[in-house]
């Protein structure tokens, strides 16, 4: 197979238009995998009066934090299994079920039935973002990944507006919240198919020195990947970098509609609304401009996309100072600023995590090494949405609550510029 630094200008311009179909493939796959996050969120109020055994916050709390809890654990599998078999089709039978899961939680009746769905959508799911992102990073190098995954992001971000305009639905006496979820798996069912078609893995290039066989069991190279992983310094700062923010932002993203409701004293639509549209869009629109300035930083440092990512760390906090702060001043508008906000400094941070994996890891680890920072990041981001539920029942402040958030996040900041980016590899699967 001839390297790819060779390849003749036609295949290079053919590899390089795939590269940029493989981000619009997966684009509405991202936009579901988060539509389905969001929704449970904005129509929480629907969904606790129609299932009256969810009975208390901690509970609601704690349902949330499952569906985490199994996606962490299932998260480390689905990067191994991608970076091990195909990604293609961890990416596909991860949508196929996941829609139909999707579509069986509009018909439970109970917090039993409730949480088991909820479990068995943190499997199905768990095994799409460590694929997809690899599969972009295979497929893009040092020019374009950060442009490329932020492109990705942005499905995630419009999946959570749209999920945000759920609660409307929820309200409505004629649709309801159970329809909401009928649909959206269908939809998910009917594009798996001329996705499998469509999404081709990119041909691995050949080791120059073969690695050497072994007879241990998938269990065993599974634990030499996390070995290798653990024992790079800069990979163990990461997954901390990746992780405590995280924390807060679970919070926003899972409580802020009910926040907002209680708070403010508004409608359930206008708050799932008010709290997805104002930081996603934000963050949409960041992801693009934080992407391209990243890439083109690279052209001067290999430090690029750790500076623009720690710059959106630090927009995050006085962000979540504004969110915590804007109850008791019963201002409406500081809390949407601070989520304005938050989703300015989320998109900086966002679409360069990926990336900068890629500079620390091989493209053989990128799967299984965004795994296991989606192991620790939703097992943390679990029981931050427990203890939160708990936290609001025996009456803690959130400006104390989002006031230890921004102190964590300023701890992230001086993790990630920690971070020391080396070549990982010398093709770059660069998109032309």
């Amino acid at each position: 197979m001839s390297h790819p630094d060779t390849l003749k200008p036609s295949t290079a311009m053919t590899t390089s238009r795939y590269a940029w179909t493989v981000v619009a493939l997966l684009f509405p796959v991202a936009l579901l995998n988060y539509l389905d996050r969001q929704m449970i969120a904005s129509m929480k109020v629907s969904v606790m009066r129609d299932i009256p055994s969810v009975g208390s916050e901690a509970n609601w709390g704690h349902m949330l934090a499952q569906f985490k809890w199994v996606y962490a654990v299932f998260s480390v599998v689905g990067g191994y299994i991608a970076d091990r078999f195909s990604k293609r089709y961890a990416i596909c039978a991860s949508l196929f079920v996941w829609s139909a899961i999707t579509w069986w939680t509009g018909h439970v009746q109970t917090f039993e039935e409730l949480i088991w769905a909820r479990s068995l959508m943190g499997i199905s799911e768990a095994f799409y973002i460590p694929a997809a992102l690899a599969l972009i990073a295979d497929y893009h190098g040092s020019l374009t990944r950060s442009k490329a995954v932020s492109i990705h992001q942005m499905g995630i971000y419009c999946g959570v507006i749209v999920g945000g305009f759920s609660g409307y639905i929820a309200d409505s006496p004629t649709l309801g919240w159970r329809l909401a979820f009928d649909i959206t798996g269908i939809v998910g069912l009917l594009y798996a198919l001329p996705l499998l078609i469509l999404l081709k893995d990119k041909p691995a290039v050949p080791a120059a020195v073969p690695a050497p066989a072994t007879s241990s069991g998938e269990l065993g190279k599974l634990g030499k990947a996390l070995g290798a992983l653990f024992s790079n310094g800069s990979y163990i700062l990461l997954v901390l970098y990746f992780t405590l923010p995280a924390i807060a932002a679970w919070v926003v993203r899972d409580w802020m509609p009910a926040i907002l409701q209680k708070e403010f004293n508004i409608s359930q639509g206008h708050a799932g609304v008010s709290a997805a549209l104002y930081w996603q869009a934000a963050a949409l629109v960041a992801a693009v401009g934080a992407g391209v300035l990243a890439d083109r930083l690279m052209r001067r440092t290999q430090r690029g996309r750790i500076y623009v990512s720690a710059m959106g760390m630090m927009l995050i906090v006085p962000a979540l100072f504004s969110v915590g702060n804007a109850p008791g001043q019963h201002s409406f508008g500081l809390a949407i600023f601070g989520l304005i906000l938050f989703g300015i400094g989320w998109g900086f941070f966002d679409c360069n995590n990926m990336p900068i994996l890629s500079q620390i890891v091989g493209p053989q680890q990128r799967a299984t090494g965004y795994g296991f920072m989606n192991f620790v990041s939703m097992t943390a981001g679990g029981m931050a949405d427990w203890i939160f539920g708990i936290m609001r029942d025996r009456g803690v402040g959130l400006n104390i609550i989002f006031s230890t958030f921004a102190g964590i996040c300023v701890l992230s900041t001086v993790l990630v510029l920690l971070i020391r980016p080396r070549d990982t590899e010398r093709d770059g699967g660069a998109a032309l």
